[in-house]
């Protein structure tokens, strides 16, 4: 092995290290050991909702929300992957709804969440950014405010919440029916 891929596993251990070191402080809800794995220029994205904390203030008050909204929160990691500047983590994110989040007051409910987190450096070697993906409505359904369209719950939250596109769609069926029927 040469010197420079062994210096690049090294690099990778450390990080893979660092990121360890940041979810274990997430899982204790040490706030201030969460903000020590972040260097100077701290971000935070979560893509979902394309909301982009910028500086260790904002990422700071990602971190106070999500922890008032999910006081038991727990990540399990899953799978661990290793790239040249990057580690990605695939975790399972569980916590009971208990404190308000993006507008939502406590449902009591749990949710149990995947989610993809990348996490980036700085030249220090401290994370330089996390950005999250995961499934937005998976969160919502498991809060009780989304049902699948499909659903008798889901249809009338659909009639009831679009009620204009609803009236477009049956205008266009019927219109469809009518240009269907003149064209034979």
């Amino acid at each position: 092995m040469t010197t420079t891929s062994t210096s690049m596993l090294d690099a990778q251990a450390r990080r893979m290290a660092l990121v360890e070191e940041h979810v274990s402080c997430e899982n204790a809800h040490d706030l201030e050991g969460v903000l020590r794995t972040f260097g100077e220029t701290a971000h935070y994205d979560d893509e979902p909702w394309n909301t982009h904390y910028e500086g260790r203030d904002q990422v700071r008050q990602f971190y106070e929300q999500l922890m008032a909204a999910l006081p038991d929160l727990s990540i399990e990691i899953v799978r661990r992957h290793a790239a040249a500047e990057t580690i990605i983590l695939e975790v399972i994110i569980r916590g009971t709804h208990l404190g308000a989040w993006r507008g939502l007051p406590a449902t009591g409910r749990k949710v149990e969440i995947p989610l993809c987190g990348v996490y980036t450096f700085s030249s220090d070697d401290r994370l330089a950014g996390e950005r999250i993906y995961y499934d937005r409505a998976m969160v919502f359904r498991q809060l009780g405010v989304f049902h699948e369209p499909q659903t008798m719950v889901g249809d009338l939250n659909v009639v009831l919440a679009h009620p204009v596109t609803i009236v477009k769609a049956l205008a266009r069926r019927l219109r469809g029916k009518t240009e269907h029927k003149l064209t034979r």
